[in-house]
């Protein structure tokens, strides 16, 4: 798993959060401000500081991302990582533990924060249905319903908890959905594999796959042996006979509102996978706080 602060994309977004918070050009702010620190607190000041888990135990991701935050305020801070990505962090646990001057470390703590909250989210929710679903060795797909302008972090995070990321945009994979096939020769559910042909002429390096609905467009679509077939909103009972159409030819992936509870009957199907969406668009938040050690 890459740091994902090597990618370009992140550290143009922690430099426009930064922006966001301690002002930019665009505000004829001449410089980043935190306006309290500066009337209140000691430039001399230095203080060690620790992001912790509070409320409850979560799986840690955007470490390297509140490194980065700190390290963009001011590079002379000392970050020690004590709990790496896609470690448990019980309550209470110090995260990441900072050392520098206190003006510089409050001025990132929201930013840092921000970042890791959401991700840990992620993180934490992923690594519950990759539990669940652990017997059967189902992969646990990320989506593109992602925040935009994060998706980088979002699924880097869907990493941190054990899942694995589908394509990262629409240039990376053909996925024909519903919207595409309506507008495939009229939507004829026994020309998907026509469709199929068709793709791999226009981007022959490219994965293929075909969301179906229903036994017969899971057998059309099957004809031209795309990579990945998608069983959208099926029973179980389809998704079996469809598993066992597929297999040794095209792999399977679940989607349409799987919840945790569904997930391991789902699982039990022989899918190679299950898609989710709540992964990066309805985690939410955990609670982390930077709390001073020393002052």
């Amino acid at each position: 798993m890459k740091d994902v602060m090597l990618s370009p994309r992140a550290k143009a977004a922690v430099r426009l959060a930064l922006d966001e918070d301690l002002g930019d050009a665009a505000r004829n702010v001449a410089r980043w401000c935190d306006c309290t620190s500066e009337a209140l607190v000691d430039p001399k000041a230095v203080a060690t500081g620790e992001i912790c888990a509070k409320g409850a135990a979560c799986v840690v991701a955007g470490s390297t991302v509140a490194k980065a935050v700190m390290k963009a305020v001011d590079p002379r801070v000392r970050v020690e990582i004590v709990l790496p990505d896609g470690s448990y962090a019980k309550p209470g646990e110090p995260i990441i533990r900072f050392r520098g001057r206190a003006r510089s470390i409050l001025a990132a703590e929201r930013t840092a924060l921000n970042f890791m909250q959401r991700m840990c989210a992620t993180a934490t929710l992923t690594r519950r249905f990759v539990d669940a679903t652990r017997k059967y060795g189902t992969l646990i797909l990320d989506t593109r319903k992602t925040t935009p302008g994060l998706r980088v972090f979002e699924k880097y995070a869907v990493l941190c908890g054990g899942g694995t990321n589908h394509r990262m945009g629409m240039y990376d994979r053909v996925l024909m959905k519903d919207n595409h096939r309506r507008l495939w020769r009229g939507g004829n559910p026994d020309e998907l594999d026509q469709a199929v042909a068709a793709a791999r002429a226009k981007f022959p390096k490219l994965d293929v796959e075909v969301e179906v609905e229903s036994l017969r467009e899971c057998a059309s679509a099957l004809k031209a042996k795309p990579e990945w077939i998608m069983l959208d909103n099926m029973s179980c009972a389809d998704m079996r006979k469809c598993v066992k159409m597929c297999r040794g030819v095209s792999k399977t992936e679940a989607s349409g509102g799987i919840t945790l509870e569904r997930a391991k009957e789902v699982a039990a199907t022989g899918v190679t996978a299950i898609s989710l969406g709540c992964l990066t668009h309805s985690a939410g938040s955990v609670d982390l706080s930077l709390e001073w050690s020393a002052v």
